[in-house]
């Protein structure tokens, strides 16, 4: 030790410092290598932190923040009715989002909501074997359940909207068939609760339900949901079937003179249910074209749009079911795209929970004129 060397003096060596001078000198020399220490931990750790994240974060990258991913993969999307329609415009923003934000190559097929033209459609889609399919199931399952089959057989993705078909889709979830629209029985008894608790509608009044037909037995769910609901309040309801005709215009001659029909059949029926999403966005017009009042008649419907936002504004309209159509394009996009890229298995987007009426329609209008809801 330091102290036994300076204690044996030797010749020519000088004495030793002062009893505080060596205690200054041996502070001296144990804060030096103590601080080489630490200095030396300090850049290794940030050496190896350097290290580490050098290789795991462009890994993290690549996986995640890439957005354009689905690049090369090919789709055959279908939006509905077609361009001019309130409903399907909305459906293609959501799909054309999808599309740029992906980069996936999208072809798109406009059906004016004509189950026949659907299935020919989708044959046709089948045959340019595309990587996958976002189909609308209004056809039902009956007709289309060989197809899908067809598809699948070809290594084909198909995934499904607007209207499910459960029976197909829980036999293909693990090939990436999955789901976005409304649980449709469901959301037709949420209209027409919401309808009898909002304007207080009591048992033995009078209802036109315009829907869907019984034959597109899927599609049809909606409107028996609307049917039950008002049977269940004990009110008397009258059925009318939208044909293919009026659904494809809903502002021609055709669609007005069916309207007209059945207020005119039903002169004592002075509650409306709208079971169609362009048909509810043009029923304030035809009320005003008709000398109509706000308020003469209680009326609902599904699909948020510029005229029904005006409708229950001016007071034409009680409330509607807003089923986001805009997610029902970007989401099945992308589900393919997480299918064919990463073996993602179905997933199930419900997207119709929401009711508008004059209480929250205000939250929701700029973005109806934006065309995302």
């Amino acid at each position: 030790m330091p102290e036994e060397v300076v204690s044996q003096p030797t010749i020519n060596v000088p004495q030793p410092a002062p009893a505080a001078e060596i205690s200054v000198v041996k502070k001296n020399k144990s804060r030096l290598p103590l601080f080489i220490i630490l200095l030396f931990l300090i850049v290794v750790g940030i050496g190896g932190c350097l290290t580490y994240y050098s290789k795991v974060k462009p890994t993290i990258s690549t996986a995640v923040t890439q957005t354009k991913f689905c690049q090369g993969v090919k789709i055959v999307f279908f939006p509905g009715g077609n361009p001019l329609d309130s409903f399907a415009s909305v459906v293609y923003s959501g799909a054309k989002a999808a599309e740029n934000t992906l980069g996936v190559n999208v072809q798109y097929v406009w059906s004016d909501w004509n189950t026949t033209k659907m299935v020919e459609q989708f044959q046709n889609a089948i045959s340019t074997s595309p990587d996958a399919i976002a189909m609308m199931g209004h056809p039902g399952a009956d007709i289309l359940s060989s197809l899908v089959d067809e598809a699948e057989r070809k290594g084909i993705i198909v995934t499904m909207q607007n209207v499910d078909i459960p029976s197909i889709r829980e036999k293909y979830t693990n090939n990436g068939f999955g789901y976005v629209g409304q649980d449709l029985y469901p959301s037709g008894l949420l209209v027409s609760n919401g309808l009898i608790q909002k304007d207080q509608l009591k048992a033995g009044e009078e209802a036109i339900v315009f829907g869907a037909d019984p034959k597109d037995v899927g599609r049809y769910e909606r409107t028996k949901g609307v049917i039950d609901g008002l049977l269940a309040a004990k009110l008397l309801v009258h059925e009318v079937t939208l044909t293919t005709a009026v659904q494809m215009n809903v502002k021609s001659s055709i669609a007005e003179k069916a309207f007209v029909d059945a207020l005119t059949k039903y002169p004592n029926a002075k509650i409306l249910v709208i079971d169609h999403g362009p048909m509810a966005d043009a029923v304030t017009g035809l009320l005003k074209g008709l000398g109509k009042k706000p308020g003469e008649y209680k009326v609902a419907g599904f699909d948020l749009s510029l005229n029904t936002v005006q409708g229950i504004r001016d007071g034409y309209i009680s409330l509607v079911q807003d089923q986001q159509p805009y997610l029902q394009g970007f989401l099945p996009i992308l589900q393919a795209c997480l299918t064919k890229k990463y073996g993602f298995a179905g997933l199930y987007f419900n997207t119709g929970l929401g009711v508008i009426d004059s209480s929250n329609v205000e939250l929701v209008a700029g973005l109806a004129r934006q065309g995302v809801r």
